[in-house]
């Protein structure tokens, strides 16, 4: 399943939530953490769930984003599974691999076994993104730069080299555990330009797709994390290659190739959604 674009609505607005169903995210996220003020989630959680009924099942992958578990992810889940179930959750301030057993067992409780997208946001969930990534539940691993450097009290710039060694981590860890990586959201969604340039970056480091905070964003990085028609073909030279060799040893453009290139290239047309193995 692609999640190139992960696009974030805030849980109190329906009408957001609605229109954000029908964009062209890969991933839609009804937020009920950070997008709600306290005394608002009560009322977001309905909002919510009479979201989540309008929109299944012709949406995207719906994801919804609870609270923190201990900080209002049993209420949350309460309502929102009080009615049509959305296709997986995320979890915010992961902190170690048991704040996902947990939210897995509410999960449970509930009768529902959902995927669970762990958004790694701090200094403790850096540190312990591999037994996150590892967790039975966690179907992506998600990096949160924005929250991180407040939590380590680093100064956010342009090049993002404050936060680079974390990203990269988080990659690494996704990776060894076999699941997706997600990047951090580009804050200024009125710079498509910057956008583009930092979903680059993202793509050459090896993530898979791209939070968003506005749908405007949305086409740029689909389009970013789609491999163009040069790579697609690289990637179907290098597997018709492998095909032909039957297991053998072989050479494509001159290079002589192994299991990382073939990885590679299978990763890339599954980005391009064709079906090889």
């Amino acid at each position: 399943m692609a999640r190139r674009s992960v696009l974030f609505s805030p849980g109190d607005d329906g009408e957001k939530l609605r229109k954000a169903a029908a964009s062209e995210a890969d991933v839609i996220v009804y937020d009920l953490e950070d997008a709600v003020v306290p005394d608002a989630k009560p009322s977001a959680r309905e909002t919510v769930r009479e979201a989540i009924a309008d929109v299944m099942p012709a949406a995207p992958e719906l994801c919804v984003r609870v609270n923190p578990v201990g900080s209002g992810a049993e209420a949350d889940l309460d309502v929102v599974l009080d009615g049509p179930a959305p296709d997986s959750v995320m979890l915010p301030k992961t902190r170690e691999a048991l704040d996902v057993e947990k939210l897995a067992s509410l999960l449970g409780s509930h009768g529902v076994n959902f995927p669970v997208l762990a958004l790694v946001e701090s200094a403790a969930g850096v540190l312990h993104a591999e037994e996150i990534a590892a967790s039975a539940a966690t179907d992506a691993l998600v990096f949160g730069a924005e929250d991180l450097a407040g939590d380590i009290g680093a100064t956010r710039t342009d090049s993002g080299w404050e936060v680079s060694h974390a990203r990269q981590h988080v990659v690494l860890a996704a990776r060894a555990a076999g699941v997706s990586p997600i990047d951090t959201h580009y804050p200024d969604f009125d710079d498509l330009d910057g956008l583009r340039t930092d979903a680059e970056t993202a793509v050459e480091l090896g993530y898979d797709g791209k939070l968003a905070i506005h749908p405007a964003q949305v086409p740029v990085i689909n389009e970013t994390f789609t491999p163009d028609e040069r790579r697609v073909e690289w990637a179907e030279r290098i597997l018709d290659a492998r095909d032909a060799a039957d297991g053998g040893v072989f050479v494509v453009d001159g290079e002589m190739i192994d299991a990382p290139q073939v990885k590679q290239a299978l990763r890339i047309v599954e980005r391009a959604g064709i079906d090889r193995e």
